[in-house]
């Protein structure tokens, strides 16, 4: 029989989220920092001023524009967010080093945070690419409904298969985006992006407040050392290879560390936010980690409702 869920413990993975924010904040306390809290939204960047709170500071645009501008923000209603996950090949890979697929390990993180979400009264949507092409998508609306379907879709194996298509996806929101959505989590290992991705990634982040998770399995990073042939297979072209990993150690991981310096140097290069997830260490820790760590440094929201 052929298996039809993948293998996730969305209760176990949400549990363990709490758990990790408990011992940092308040759960009260660090949704307000990952959303910025309800009845606010961007409106505009300004100069600073003598008399201005510097944590409103936005670094990042004080750089780009070479002068000191901080974040103005007016009344909204709602927060909406939109979870776009990599269902390619490429994420359907596990090692063994760790339990979980790159799929399955990414299917436990967005669970958890659109649990953390709908459960806050604010809304979740996403964007999900068919294998066979086209999209499950849906805008963001509150609710346990809402929340039962999207883990219901990315639990069935039927959702995963074929080429990385995450590139695509953004374009296709870009050109359909709703002003009133308030962030983007953007899922995905990255390493099948093209040319253009810095240019789609900017665009959409100047728009919408957006940030990166990539999800890379230890074996993805650093090869074994192993003196005997083995084959392996490229996800996105099917074309195979025999290689000894012991001879190609050094160059691959090279190779694999270039390439993750390079994603990260793209997401730095923009508004959007980046954080890296690999697949042997339990998620809650390191992203509950990472959003004190930026509230700390930049003082300002993970998710910035509105633009």
């Amino acid at each position: 029989m052929v298996q039809e869920r993948i293998n996730v413990s969305y209760p176990k993975a949400i549990s363990a989220l709490e758990s990790a924010m408990r011992k940092f904040l308040l759960k009260r306390i660090i949704y307000r920092i990952l959303f910025r809290g309800k009845g606010i939204e961007f409106d505009s960047y300004r100069t600073y001023m003598p008399d201005d709170d510097a944590n409103n500071i936005d670094w990042k645009a004080s750089y780009r524009a070479n002068k000191t501008l901080v974040k103005q923000y007016i009344e909204e209603r709602d927060i909406r967010i939109l979870f776009i996950l990599d269902t390619g090949s490429n994420m359907v890979f596990g090692s063994g080093a760790a339990e979980k697929l790159k799929c399955e390990y990414a299917a436990e993180v967005v669970a958890s945070l659109a649990h953390l979400i709908i459960t806050s009264g604010d809304k979740v949507g996403f964007m999900i690419p068919k294998p066979s092409g086209g999209y499950e998508m849906a805008k963001p609306v509150a609710g346990t409904k809402r929340y039962t379907l999207f883990t219901d879709i990315i639990s069935r194996t039927t959702t995963y298969g074929g080429v990385s298509r995450i590139e695509e996806t953004m374009e296709e929101l870009l050109k359909h985006l709703d002003r009133g959505l308030s962030g983007v989590y953007i899922i995905s290992d990255f390493m099948n992006i093209s040319k253009n991705f810095r240019k789609t990634l900017n665009a959409l982040s100047t728009q919408v407040e957006t940030i990166g998770i990539m999800i890379r399995d230890p074996l993805e990073r650093k090869l074994p050392t192993i003196n005997a042939e083995v084959t392996i297979e490229d996800p996105q072209t099917g074309k195979q290879l025999v290689m000894n990993p012991s001879v190609a150690k050094r160059n691959y991981d090279l190779y694999a560390r270039n390439k993750e310096m390079l994603i990260k140097k793209i997401f730095d290069s923009t508004p959007a936010d980046f954080l890296e997830l690999v697949t042997d260490k339990f998620f809650p820790f390191y992203l509950t980690r990472f959003l004190k760590k930026r509230a700390e440094e930049k003082a300002s929201p993970i998710v910035v409702a509105g633009y």
